[in-house]
């Protein structure tokens, strides 16, 4: 956003949580609030301004995704998602007035894209501004954020994998814009709680896909500590698990206040119908003067 203000204080980062199993709903409630502000406040202005869905098809847990560490959805919804929700926020997007002037929707799989063109069909007035990009998420938006002169150019992006797919790598190249607004779904309980082991013992392949993550090692000193414990052959230390799921979230915002100048400091968690977090909806502003109005709008609508 374009406008300056001053901002209050949350003191509780991960206090708000929505517990149940239509937390789907919600998700999708917090964005749409969001971009109809958005949209109000830009149409004032003199930029162009997209929104941007970088995991947009209809939601799926592939093979890969499996035997690369990450689990099934949903065994963790501790019920199925309804369909009418895996992909809903493409509808949101289309369906907020005023509208945008482009939407771009981003998805590797070509058989998402023509479900995505399908929905799209059906708002035939946006069709001039409507892209569907078949890519690799991460591949593109480093490519789009890096090569794009964004000096005109203002975006909402909204990153809802469920699971580790975001690179870190890809974060960097959005803050650097200094021009999208990023809503991201973190996967707290997802995906990064599980890989965590409590012994310490994590499989390279999953110490590879948490620092590709996180952006870095550092992890493993913010989430295991050493204790020593007296045996009858005398002290031996062993590496622990160390962290809640406050802990963990905590960690990545302060990630993310590392290169956006404006994060929410309340991100929500997200729950399962059991009250187990599954995700965390946070977000970022990457613009320096309109940061400051973007964060407290976001931290007022994931506070209601």
């Amino acid at each position: 956003m374009t406008e300056n203000e001053s901002t209050p204080h949350v003191s509780e980062p991960v206090g708000n949580h929505h517990f149940g199993g239509d937390w789907t709903s919600d998700k999708l409630e917090r964005l749409r609030r969001y971009l109809a502000e958005y949209a109000k406040i830009m149409t004032k202005q003199e930029f162009s301004f997209a929104y941007i869905d970088a995991f947009a098809g209809t939601g799926y847990i592939s093979r890969e995704t499996r035997e690369s560490g990450e689990f099934s959805l949903f065994e963790e919804l501790g019920q199925p998602e309804p369909l009418s929700f895996l992909g809903g926020s493409v509808k949101v997007a289309l369906e907020t007035v005023p509208t945008f002037t482009k939407y771009l929707f981003i998805d590797k799989d070509i058989e998402h894209c023509k479900e995505l063109k399908a929905t799209c069909d059906n708002y035939p007035k946006l069709a001039s501004q409507v892209e569907i990009i078949n890519a690799d998420a991460n591949a593109f938006l480093q490519d789009r954020c890096d090569n794009r002169i964004w000096k005109k150019h203002r975006a909402v992006l909204f990153l809802d994998p469920y699971g580790m797919q975001v690179e870190w790598k890809t974060i960097e190249s959005i803050a650097r814009t200094e021009a999208i607004d990023m809503w991201l779904l973190f996967p707290l309980g997802m995906s990064i709680n599980r890989l965590l082991t409590r012994d310490g013992h994590i499989p390279q392949a999953w110490i590879d896909k948490l620092d590709r993550f996180f952006g870095t090692h550092e992890w493993m000193d913010e989430f295991y500590k050493q204790q020593i414990d007296n045996t009858i052959f005398g002290p031996e230390t062993r590496v622990i698990k160390d962290c809640s799921f406050a802990t963990i979230a905590q960690y990545f915002v302060n990630r993310l206040k590392g290169i956006f100048p404006s994060v929410a400091e309340n991100p929500l968690t997200l729950c399962n119908s059991k009250n187990v977090p599954l995700f965390l909806l946070c977000f970022a502003a990457g613009n320096k003067k309109g940061g400051p109005i973007a964060k407290r709008i976001a931290e007022y609508i994931l506070s209601r």
